[in-house]
């Protein structure tokens, strides 16, 4: 299989981020040694299905998730669909592999009410690693970026004159998102004790560092957000991702529209957006039962 070079081609044309490049990586490698230990080497001809779907069978078994399942065996489909453009095989295995069903696991989210206990009671701290963990929590709930988006913020992408937000996403796709008043007068704070802290603040320089003013990385970010969460919430997901999902479902909850929440996320397609309705279904759910004298 190889690999390095369907890596190299999903970086430099397709620009997957880093982390998926790691996973697509890390899946096919696992498949290859599935390949080895059934003693059929690197490459296999003409039965390859039977091989995927015995991975499947073995993946089953030891307790992956049918979710997880999907998305290695999608990265495989992804491997053999350059392999046929470069004319290296002539038919994708992976069409003839049933793939088994993924239970459709809601986006959780935190209450309004946990989030605003969050940031009007628990101190953050007045240094800069403190207003800068406040800020990490805020800028991931007002705007709904990803961690990814927000790692790769530069100081120039955030205009609190214009009150708006440049991001970088998916395959370095831009998106514009507005920012309030109220949190406009937050990144200022933040910058004045940047500022404060290294000095000038170039505009090409990382808005978010570390105290040694390099570039924040995920695991400093899923730390912060993990460990302020765990104070509000009990929930076992407490990753940024999950300040995402919190996003969209209170901005649904308070009537907007879901194509202008789509463009906010950067989501490719409305049906990514679409999940959140249930959430808000649900709530509409509670409320009709608590409200009406016959339900």
């Amino acid at each position: 299989m190889q690999i390095d070079s369907f890596i190299i081609y999903l970086k430099t044309e397709r620009r997957y981020s880093e982390h998926t490049l790691k996973a697509y990586e890390n899946d096919l490698k696992q498949f290859l040694a599935f390949l080895v230990s059934e003693g059929s080497g690197e490459m296999i001809r003409g039965s390859e299905h039977r091989y995927i779907r015995r991975w499947i069978v073995q993946m089953m078994e030891e307790g992956t998730t049918p979710v997880t399942v999907r998305r290695k065996i999608s990265a495989l489909a992804s491997y053999y669909r350059y392999q046929l453009r470069k004319g290296d095989i002539e038919a994708n295995p992976v069409v003839k592999v049933t793939l088994p069903r993924a239970g459709r696991r809601l986006p959780g989210f935190i209450p309004e009410d946990k989030m605003n206990m969050l940031l009007d009671d628990v101190d953050f701290g007045t240094d800069y690693a403190g207003v800068r963990d406040r800020l990490i929590i805020e800028m991931l709930w007002f705007t709904g970026m990803r961690r990814s988006e927000l790692i790769r913020l530069d100081n120039r992408d955030v205009d609190t004159g214009a009150m708006v937000i440049k991001v970088r996403g998916k395959g370095n796709k831009q998106r514009y998102v507005p920012v309030g008043q109220s949190f406009a007068g937050t990144i200022r704070e933040y910058l004045a004790v940047k500022a404060h802290q290294f000095g000038t603040l170039l505009p090409g320089n990382p808005f978010f560092v570390t105290a040694g003013n390099k570039r924040i990385y995920p695991e400093l970010v899923y730390r912060v957000v993990r460990n302020y969460l765990k104070l509000i919430t009990t929930v076992e997901r407490r990753g940024p991702h999950m300040l995402r999902h919190t996003f969209a479902t209170h901005m649904l909850n308070h009537g907007a529209d879901l194509n202008a929440i789509k463009d906010l996320l950067g989501h490719a397609s409305l049906a990514a957006t679409q999940v959140y309705t249930h959430n808000s279904f649900e709530k509409l759910k509670k409320i009709y039962k608590q409200a009406h004298p016959r339900a």
